[in-house]
C-alpha cells in the first residue's frame, strides 16, 4: 500500500465522529441512472440500465461485493480513504502544477524594495511557526460545518498533515508519507526557494525558536548567497513540475549520488518551502497573479523555484506576487484555506515583533543545498523545463469578479448560494454547448473519522430542464414555468448536496465496488466497463466553492484536456469565479465561458425579480380585494 499514513495520537474528538456509511447498494444504482440518463444517448442508456440491473440482482456480483464492503468498513476507521487517495491523487500521473495543486492567491502587496519583500517573508513564516506550534499542541478549535446541516462538529486529522507530509513520486504510483514521530525528532527546518537555488533555513538555535529578526537575517543572507552566480548550481526544483512517473525516473537517476541524496533528504522533511521569487515583469491583475502561482511561469520566470511534493509552498514575489501552492493529496482546499487566512490575519494584525539589535545572536549562516549533475541529468532537467513550458503556455484563466450581486441577493430569494450558483454554472455551460455534462462539486464528508470528500453530480435532470427553459430560442416558457423550473433544480442540487455530505453519494461507493472485484481478482464488472461509466468519470466541467472570510482567492487547473476547472467565492455582494481551460482545446475557452456565466447570473437574477414583483402585485391585489385591513390580526 502507497500510504504510510496512520495516526498514532488520534485526536479525540475524531474518535467521537462516526464511520462513513456503505449506502445501500440498491440506492446507489438507482441515483447512478438517474444521474446519467439525461447525459447520454437512449440507445446507450438502454444498454447501462440492462447491465445495472444485472449488477444488482439478487445474488449478483454487486451483492457479493457490497457484502466485503460492509466487511471491510468494520475493520477500518475509514473504509474508502485509501481508495480514493490513489484513485483521486497517488495513481495520477499528470504533473502537479495546473492539473492538482490548487493554489490560494493573496491582495498584492506593496513592497518598496528587496528588505520590504524579505520583512514581510521573515513575518509570514514567524505566523507559520505560531500556527504549527498549535497544530502540534492540538489546540487547534474544532471545525464545525456551515451551510447544510450547519453545527456538526468536523473531523480535524487534515490539518495535522499540513506540515509534516511529503508525497514521493513512484513510477506508478506516489507514495504519501505523514511523519508522525515525537515533537523532539520533528522537523525543524524550513527550505528557502531563491533564484532557483534551494536553502537550508533552522527555525531553531541551540534549542530556541528564531525570533523575526534573526528569521530576517538569515533570509538576507540568502539572498546574498542567492546572489553568487559562481556557486550557483542547476534548477534543480523543475523536475518536481515533471509528470510523476517522468520525476520518479529522475529521482532514481539524482539518488545514484550521496551529495544529492542528502539535499534531497532535507527538502523531503522539512517543514515547508518558502519561494523568493524574482519580479515576473507581469502586470499584478487576478488572472495574472493566479497563473503565476500556478506554474510560476515556466523556468524563464520563476517556475523551477518551487519543491511541488512539499505540502505547503509559501510564495512571496519581489513584485508583491503572493500566495500558496499546495500538494492536494494530503488535504482539502478548506484547510489551505484556514491556514492562509490565520496568515494573513497575522501578517495584518499583529505588528512586526523586531527585536533590538543587541538580544540578536549570532547564528550560523544557512546552508545552500548541493546537487552533482552529469550530462544525463543535464537532458532530464532540459525536458522537464520543455514540458513545464508546453503546460503554461497550454493554460487558458480568466479571474472574473461578478460585482453585480453576491450571498445576500441569493438567499433573499430562500435559496441556498452554492446550489444556486452551481444551476448558474450548468446555464453557462449549456449556453456555450448546447448540453450539459458530467460535473463534479467536491463535497466535504469531514462529518466522518477521517472524511475527506465525494462528489456531488451536479448536472441533474431538474438543472437540464431549467437550462432548457432559459435558452428556448422560440421562448415557449412563462416565467412562471422558468421560476417553477429553477426551483426545482435548486432544491434537487440542494438534496444530493445533503446526501453526498452525509455519505450518500455513488462516486466513493462505485469506487470502493470496483476496487474490492479487483483485490478478489474478479473479471472486471461489466458495469465498470461500459461507455457511460468511463465517460460518467471524465469530469468536464469540475467545480468547487472555496469561500474566504479575507480578501484572497483560489484556483486550479481543468482535470481533462477538453474540461473546464471553475473555482468560486461567493462573498456578500460580489462573486469571485476563477475559469481555467487549455488553449489547446478548441472546444473550450475561459472567455466565452465568463461571458457566458455573466450573462447566466444576470438573467437569472431578471427572472427571481419578476418573479418577486408578480408575487408581490399578487398579494397586494388579493389584500385589496378582501375586507379592509384591520390592523393587530
Amino acid at each position: 500500500m502507497p500510504i504510510l499514513e496512520k495516526e498514532t495520537a488520534r485526536d479525540q474528538d475524531s474518535q467521537m465522529l462516526p464511520k462513513v456509511p456503505v449506502p445501500p447498494l440498491q440506492q446507489t444504482l438507482d441515483t447512478y441512472l438517474k444521474c446519467v440518463q439525461h447525459l447520454v444517448k437512449e440507445e446507450q442508456f438502454k444498454k447501462t440500465k440492462a447491465i445495472v440491473e444485472k449488477f444488482g440482482a439478487p445474488g449478483g456480483v454487486g451483492e457479493v461485493l457490497q457484502k466485503k464492503l460492509l466487511e471491510r468498513r468494520d475493520k477500518t476507521t475509514n473504509w474508502v480513504y485509501d481508495y480514493w487517495l490513489e484513485d483521486m491523487y497517488l495513481n495520477n500521473r499528470l504533473a502537479l502544477p495546473v492539473n492538482s495543486s490548487p493554489v490560494m492567491v493573496f491582495p498584492k502587496q506593496t513592497f518598496r524594495d528587496h528588505k520590504d519583500a524579505l520583512r514581510f517573508a521573515a513575518h509570514l513564516i514567524r505566523g507559520v511557526l505560531d500556527y504549527k506550534a498549535l497544530i502540534d499542541a492540538r489546540a487547534l478549535p474544532v471545525d464545525f460545518a456551515r451551510g447544510q446541516l450547519a453545527g456538526t462538529p468536523l473531523c480535524m486529522e487534515q490539518y495535522y498533515r499540513l506540515f509534516n507530509s511529503y508525497r514521493y513520486p513512484g513510477l506508478k504510483t506516489d507514495t504519501l508519507k505523514v511523519q508522525i514521530n515525537a515533537a523532539s525528532s520533528a522537523s525543524k527546518h524550513i527550505i528557502i526557494a531563491c533564484k532557483n537555488q534551494f536553502f537550508v533555513l533552522d527555525t531553531v538555535a541551540n534549542s530556541k525558536q528564531l525570533n523575526e529578526t534573526e528569521i530576517l537575517t538569515q533570509l538576507e543572507k540568502i539572498l546574498k548567497m542567492a546572489e553568487n552566480a559562481k556557486e550557483g548550481v542547476p534548477p534543480f526544483g523543475i523536475l518536481t513540475s515533471d509528470g510523476r512517473t517522468e520525476w520518479a525516473q529522475a529521482r532514481d537517476a539524482l539518488t545514484k549520488d550521496q551529495t544529492n541524496r542528502d539535499s534531497l533528504a532535507l527538502i523531503e522533511s522539512c517543514l515547508c518551502v518558502v519561494c523568493l521569487d524574482e519580479p515576473s515583469g507581469l502586470e499584478p491583475r487576478d488572472t495574472n497573479r493566479a497563473l503565476l502561482m500556478l506554474h510560476g511561469g515556466g523556468r524563464e520566470k520563476n517556475g523551477a523555484n518551487r519543491w511541488y511534493d512539499k505540502s505547503m509552498q509559501f510564495v512571496i514575489g519581489m513584485d508583491g506576487i503572493c500566495g500558496v501552492v499546495c500538494d492536494h493529496s494530503p488535504f482539502e482546499g478548506i484547510v489551505m484555506v484556514q491556514c492562509s487566512e490565520y496568515l494573513m490575519k497575522y501578517i495584518t494584525g499583529s505588528p512586526s515583533k523586531m527585536a533590538r539589535a543587541s538580544s540578536i545572536r549570532e547564528l550560523p549562516s544557512p546552508r545552500r543545498l548541493l546537487w552533482n549533475c552529469n550530462p544525463h541529468i543535464q537532458g532530464l532537467l532540459a525536458a522537464s523545463g520543455d514540458r513545464l513550458k508546453r503546460l503554461v503556455d497550454n493554460l487558458d484563466m480568466d479571474v472574473f469578479k461578478f460585482n453585480v450581486y453576491g450571498k445576500e441577493f441569493i438567499k433573499k430569494q430562500r435559496m441556498s448560494p452554492d446550489a444556486f450558483i452551481q444551476v448558474a454554472l450548468q446555464l453557462a455551460f449549456y449556453k456555450c454547448n448546447r448540453r450539459l455534462v458530467s460535473t463534479y462539486e467536491s463535497a466535504s464528508i469531514r462529518r466522518f473519522q477521517d472524511g475527506r470528500v465525494d462528489n456531488i453530480r451536479s448536472a441533474t435532470p431538474e438543472a437540464l430542464a431549467f437550462v432548457l427553459s432559459m435558452t428556448d430560442e422560440r421562448d415557449t416558457f412563462t416565467d412562471s414555468e422558468k421560476n417553477r423550473r429553477l426551483r426545482e433544480a435548486i432544491n434537487a442540487q440542494t438534496n444530493y448536496t445533503i446526501a453526498a455530505i452525509t455519505g450518500m453519494a455513488i462516486d466513493n461507493h462505485l469506487l470502493g465496488l470496483l476496487r474490492i472485484s479487483k483485490e478478489l481478482n474478479m473479471e472486471k464488472p461489466e458495469i465498470f466497463c461500459d461507455e457511460t461509466y468511463l465517460a460518467s468519470n471524465q469530469f468536464i466541467l469540475s467545480t468547487s466553492q472555496v469561500p474566504t472570510t479575507v480578501e484572497m482567492f483560489c484556483c486550479y487547473g481543468p482535470v481533462v484536456p477538453n474540461g473546464y476547472g471553475a473555482c468560486y467565492n461567493p462573498q456578500s455582494d460580489h462573486i469571485i469565479f476563477c475559469v481555467s481551460s487549455f488553449w489547446e482545446n478548441t472546444e473550450t475557452s475561459s472567455a466565452v465561458f465568463v461571458k457566458a456565466l455573466n450573462e447566466g447570473l444576470l438573467e437569472i437574477r431578471d427572472l427571481c425579480n419578476r418573479s418577486s414583483a408578480v408575487a408581490t402585485k399578487l398579494a397586494d391585489s388579493s389584500q385589496g380585494a378582501g375586507r379592509p385591513h384591520i390592523s393587530g390580526k
